[in-house]
């Protein structure tokens, strides 16, 4: 399906042809993939401990991947859906636009269309904790150094009249942010 590509650079490559000046012709793709995902691509980032990434989409899904192509690691890689209620018996999905890893325990969380931020356990594969909705989408989301403040920003759009409110909103996780594979 076109459009459904990763392309997945070495960044000591990218910065050496930064550093000579070069216009990037040169830069090879390390790896080169079609995404898990089946729609548009909303947020992508990386594990703290390098070994994959985790993206999300507009149709309310996340894909868990990992980085080294060995048969026995792809295998490990997954997706979910996240990010949907049910409203007068239609399934709406909402998409997710917030996500931000947890660089101390190695969890992440996601931000909706739907309002709503869940902690979820890349190990565990599981939820971890889904917070109060707030009064419009999640926009984005970010831990702090430390990983003990969550800062989320959540604003109306134009797909629901929800008087124009906006915000960020800053919270302490405490233990929610540890997962199974956290001391």
């Amino acid at each position: 399906m076109a459009g459904r590509r990763v392309w997945i650079y070495e960044l000591n490559t990218l910065k050496e042809a930064l550093l000579k000046g070069t216009n990037g012709e040169q830069l090879e793709v390390w790896q080169k993939r079609e995404s898990s995902l089946k729609f548009m691509t909303r947020a992508l980032k990386c594990m703290p401990n390098d070994e994959g990434y985790v993206t999300t989409s507009i149709e309310g899904r996340v894909a868990v991947e990992f980085f080294d192509p060995s048969p026995n690691v792809q295998a490990k890689k997954y997706a979910f859906k996240c990010h949907r209620q049910v409203i007068d018996g239609v399934d709406t999905v909402y998409p997710v636009q917030g996500l931000a890893f947890n660089s101390v325990h190695g969890t992440f969380v996601t931000g909706g269309g739907d309002g709503t931020v869940s902690i979820w356990d890349p190990v565990a594969k599981k939820r971890l904790r889904q917070w109060p909705k707030f009064r419009a989408g999640v926009i984005g989301c970010e831990f702090s150094r430390d990983g003990r403040k969550l800062a989320v920003g959540w604003s109306s759009d134009d797909l629901v009249d929800v008087g124009g409110v906006h915000g960020v909103s800053v919270r302490e996780v405490g233990e929610d942010a540890k997962g199974k594979g956290t001391k």
